[in-house]
Order: C-alpha cells, then structure tokens, then sequence
C-alpha cells in the first residue's frame, strides 16, 4: 500500500463508538486504515446521560452498576475492538510483505498496537463531542447507523451535522470488506470548483492506502439547461474530467485511474449511481457555515457504499 504523501502532519485518526454493531465496524474501518497509513487512533465515546440525570454512580450493592460504570465500560470495549483490529491487520500486512532482512525498529517508531491505541470519554451529544475530539485528527469516522446511543433516532442527524462542521474530513462508514476482499475502486466527484480539486487529492490519497482503484466522475449539466453562472472560459465536460484526471496523475501515477462522464440534471443521482459498487465515495463539501449542501445530504441518506466528505 502507497505511504500517506509528506507534509501531512495530522497523524490521528478519530473514530466514534456507541457500543452498536455498527460502530464496531466503524472502529475496525478505522483500525485497518490507521494499519495502513500507520496512525494512531482515537476511539471516542459521547457520554450523554449527565445532560439528563445527575443519577450516574451505582446502585448501592449491586457491584458493576451505574450510568458512568456502563459508560466507561463501551468505551473498553471500543478500544479492545480497536487494538485486535489494528494488530490483525499489522499481521496481515505482515504475511503478505515480501521478506526483508530483520532490523531494529527506527526511534520514535510504534512496535505494539497497544500504543497506538487511545479511548475518550466526555460528556456531551455525539455530534459536538466527537468534532471536539477530531480538532487535530486527519479523519474522523462514523457509522452511518448507531452513534447517537440512548439518542439513536437522531443518528441521521448526526451524519448531517458532522458533515457540515467535522473539523477535518469525514469518512461515513455503511459496510466493511470481509475477510480476504479485495478492495472496490474508490470513486470522486469533480465539478471544477476548488472543494472538488480537495476531493481528489482526498481520494487519491485514499486509493492508495486502500490499495484500491481510483475512478474519476464528472456530471456534465451544461447540455440540459443553459451555463449561467459559468465564466466564459472555464472547464465544461469531457474538457474538464481529463483535467482532473491528469490532476490525479500526477499525483500518484502509480495509481490505475479511470474517468467517467455522464449527463443529468441531479448529481447527487448520478453519483450514487456511478458508486453503486464502489467501496468508497468521495465528494467535497460546501464551506462550514454553510452546511454540508443539497448533494452530501442527498448522498448520505441513499448511498449504499462509504463516503468521505473532504474538506
């Protein structure tokens, strides 16, 4: 797998745990990712309970009992799923590397998963205490399903918000590859505007941890209603996708990459329609105060892979 590029100094990767299977996946994501890119992960935990009730401490005579005891012990668990991920990857990273001669490990260097592994717990809704927790994170990760706990019903919610506010970028996780799987193509949207040019260096940095291929898509509009609001001499069409994709090119000419242009009014439509497969989406979003957008909000509640909101 391709290292992370130079100058990214970021090396955490945040990811939230309620205790749901969901999450699991989410941690384990996260946990074979980090494997990859060799980062540390963060598992954090919402504990929202103090906002309703100051009844956290146990009951009396019945050991292991209590609000902040149960609290503590999702988060246990979060990291425990967290380092047996981490440290399976590593191994399998391991058994697939072409054999080198032993060496000592360079200084500074992390040789236990344990140590790469760290739980927080504060107390707050889930959308504002994981996107304090990924102040200095290079992505931060989430279920699709789950994260709100007790606030289960507002999950969707959750995914909208962090969209819109998530301090770094934001990986929605819908599914896991199994055991043995080879990796889908990552697939990105561009539109020419600089969120999309953040999108594909995103995604190809993606592709290359992933060890996956990288397929650019461009929706052309402009042949179904008139170009208002486009200058006079910018990208339009095929034009426009094979300067992205020489963008990602050169980037990581390693990388396969392919390009696709399609044609329709909606682009959240035809995006999910060219991810269908895919085992990741990769699109950009609007500035923070503005929300995440019409196309990640309509992406995020239909789409059937993961997706990576970049910033």
């Amino acid at each position: 797998m391709t290292a992370p590029a130079a100058g990214h100094h970021r090396t955490t990767v945040a990811v939230g745990y309620d205790g749901s299977e969901a999450a699991q996946d989410a941690v384990r994501w996260a946990a074979e990712y980090a494997s990859a890119g060799n980062y540390r992960i963060r598992v954090v935990h919402a504990w929202v309970w103090p906002i309703f009730t100051k009844k956290l401490g146990p009951v009396r005579g019945v050991e292991g009992s209590g609000l902040r005891h149960s609290a503590e012990a999702i988060l246990a668990e979060g990291v425990d799923v967290a380092r047996t991920a981490f440290a399976a990857a590593r191994t399998a990273a391991a058994r697939t590397a072409a054999p080198a001669p032993a060496a000592a490990p360079a200084a500074g260097n992390k040789t236990e998963a344990g140590s790469d592994v760290e739980g927080v717990m504060e107390t707050g809704l889930p959308a504002t205490v994981l996107r304090d927790a990924a102040r200095d994170a290079r992505l931060l990760v989430v279920s699709s399903r789950g994260l709100g706990g007790v606030l289960g019903h507002v999950a969707g919610s959750v995914c909208l918000d962090l969209a819109g506010s998530s301090p770094c970028p934001l990986m929605v996780i819908r599914r896991r590859r199994g055991p043995g799987e080879a990796a889908a193509a990552v697939v990105v949207g561009v539109d020419g505007t600089s969120r999309s040019s953040a999108a594909l260096a995103g995604a190809v940095r993606l592709a290359g941890i992933l060890g996956a291929t990288l397929q650019v898509v461009h929706i052309d509009q402009t042949r179904s209603r008139a170009r208002e609001g486009h200058g006079r001499h910018a990208r339009h069409g095929q034009e426009l996708l094979d300067h992205a994709l020489e963008e990602a090119r050169g980037l990581a000419p390693e990388l396969s990459i392919s390009g696709v242009l399609r044609e329709g009014h909606a682009a959240s439509k035809e995006l999910l329609a060219a991810s269908a497969d895919a085992e990741v989406l990769v699109i950009g979003t609007h500035n923070r105060e503005g929300g995440p957008g019409n196309t990640v909000t309509a992406v995020l509640n239909k789409a059937r892979c993961n997706v990576l909101i970049t910033r």
